[in-house]
C-alpha cells in the first residue's frame, strides 16, 4: 500500500470514492509480494500494480463492482493450461487479491494510519479478509507498538491479532494469520492480513566520490533512506547528492558508531564503503563488520583490497568478521562508469538478500521468484 499511500490518501480526504487491491498471498511464480496494492479510482484512474500487468484489467473490473456495492471481495487469480491465455498470471503463478471500499465509512482509521506511514513510525494494518460473518470482512484494526485503533469484531480476535501483528512488525513480515471464527488459536474460518509498514532500510554511503552519487540514486529508487557521509566538506553537500535523504559532514566511523549506539542500525542496513582511503576504511570497517547489519561492501582494487584486509587484521579484525566483507565490491557484470558500478551493488544486494546467485536466468532452471 506504500507504493499508492498519496493517491489513497487524497482520494479518501476527498471524499471520493475507491476501491484497493491488495494482494494478500501468493503462490508458485507469482511476480508481486503480499502488500502490493492497486487502487482505482471512482473516475478510472488507476495506480499501482498487484502483478505486474497480469491481472490488473481483471482487478479493474472487480474495483468497479466493490465501489459499486460497497462490499470487499478475495479474489484468487492464478493460470491453467485452459486459459493461460485469458485472465490469468501466464507466467504460471497463483494470487489471492483482496479488493475493498476505501471511504470514511469503511476504513474509518485510515487517516491515522497515512500519518504513521508518512512519519516513518512503525505501523501495522490488519484487515479480515475471510470470515463466516460477510459482516467482518474488510475490518480493520491499526496496531502500533503501543496502542491499537480500530477492531475486527470482538475483543479476543484483537487481542490475538494485535500480539502477532506486533512480532510481524518486529521483523518486517506481511502476510495472512489464520485463527478460528473469534480468534482461536486453533482453528479456521478466520483470515486476517496483517501489512507491515516498519521504516525503510537504510543505505549508508562513504564517501563522496562520483561513484557514491550513482549508488544513492540507485539505493533511493530501491527504497533505501540513503546517506552519505563524508569528513570533507567541500564533497559533501547538498548540490553533490540530491537523492541523498541526508548528507553528512563526519568522520565515518565516528558517525557510524554514534548511528549504532542510537539504535539507527539494523539487520536491514547496507554499509558501502567507496573511499578506498585507508585513514577512513580501516578504522570505518572495524566498525561496520562488528554490527549485524545486511551487508558490508568496500571499492576498490583487489590490490587496495589485500592491503585493507592485511591493515584490518592487524587491527585485530577477526577472520569471520572479515568473511563478511563484500570487497572488492559488486557482481562481476564488466561495469565500467559510476552508474554501471551501482547497478554491480545493488544486484550484489539484491542477490544477497534474496539469495539469489547471480547467474543469467537463461542459464538456470527452477523459480525465478524466491521466497524471503
Amino acid at each position: 500500500m506504500r507504493e499508492v499511500l498519496a493517491e489513497v490518501s487524497s482520494q479518501w480526504q476527498g471524499g471520493r470514492p475507491s476501491a484497493l487491491g491488495t494482494v494478500v498471498a501468493t503462490f508458485h511464480s507469482a511476480p508481486r509480494a503480499p502488500g502490493a496494492a492497486m487502487l482505482v479510482a471512482e473516475d478510472g484512474q488507476v495506480w499501482g500494480s498487484v502483478s505486474g500487468g497480469c491481472v490488473e484489467g481483471a482487478v479493474y473490473e472487480l474495483a468497479q463492482r466493490v465501489m459499486a456495492e460497497g462490499r470487499p471481495v478475495l479474489q484468487r487469480y492464478g493460470v491453467s493450461e485452459e486459459d493461460a491465455f485469458s485472465v490469468g498470471l501466464t507466467c504460471g503463478g497463483v494470487l489471492d487479491v483482496f479488493v475493498e471500499p476505501v471511504d470514511a465509512e469503511h476504513f474509518a482509521e485510515l487517516a491515522e494510519l497515512t500519518e504513521s506511514i508518512r512519519a516513518q513510525r512503525p505501523v501495522v494494518l490488519a484487515t479480515v479478509v475471510r470470515h463466516p460473518d460477510p459482516g467482518r470482512v474488510g475490518r480493520h484494526l491499526v496496531v502500533w507498538p503501543d496502542r491499537t485503533l480500530g477492531g475486527l469484531g470482538s475483543s479476543r480476535v484483537d487481542d490475538a491479532v494485535t500480539d502477532d501483528a506486533r512480532g510481524m512488525l518486529a521483523s518486517g513480515r506481511s502476510g495472512l494469520l489464520h485463527y478460528g471464527p473469534d480468534g482461536q488459536r486453533r482453528g479456521e474460518g478466520l483470515a486476517v492480513f496483517v501489512n507491515s509498514f516498519e521504516p525503510p532500510p537504510r543505505m549508508l554511503v562513504f564517501g563522496a566520490i562520483d561513484f557514491a552519487a550513482a549508488v544513492a540514486r540507485l539505493g533511493s529508487y530501491l527504497g533505501y533512506r540513503v546517506t552519505v557521509c563524508d569528513a570533507r566538506p567541500v564533497f559533501a553537500t547538498r548540490g553533490r547528492f540530491p537523492e541523498a535523504d541526508e548528507v553528512v559532514v563526519d568522520w565515518p566511523h565516528r558517525y557510524l558508531t554514534t548511528q549504532a549506539a542510537a539504535g539507527r542500525v539494523d539487520q536491514r542496513t547496507v554499509v558501502t564503503v567507496l573511499t578506498h582511503d585507508p585513514k577512513f576504511d580501516v578504522p570505518l570497517l572495524e566498525v561496520a563488520l562488528r554490527l549485524d547489519v545486511a551487508y558490508v561492501g568496500a571499492m576498490g582494487s583487489r590490490r587496495t583490497h589485500e592491503d585493507r584486509v592485511a591493515r584490518l587484521r592487524a587491527a585485530g579484525v577477526s577472520e569471520w568478521e572479515l568473511a563478511r566483507l563484500s570487497s572488492p565490491i559488486g557482481l562481476d557484470l564488466g561495469a565500467r562508469t559510476p552508474e554501471e558500478t551501482a547497478v554491480s551493488i545493488a544486484a550484489e544486494i539484491i542477490a544477497l538478500r534474496w539469495g539469489g546467485h547471480g547467474r543469467r536466468l537463461v542459464e538456470v532452471s527452477g523459480p525465478i521468484h524466491r521466497s524471503s
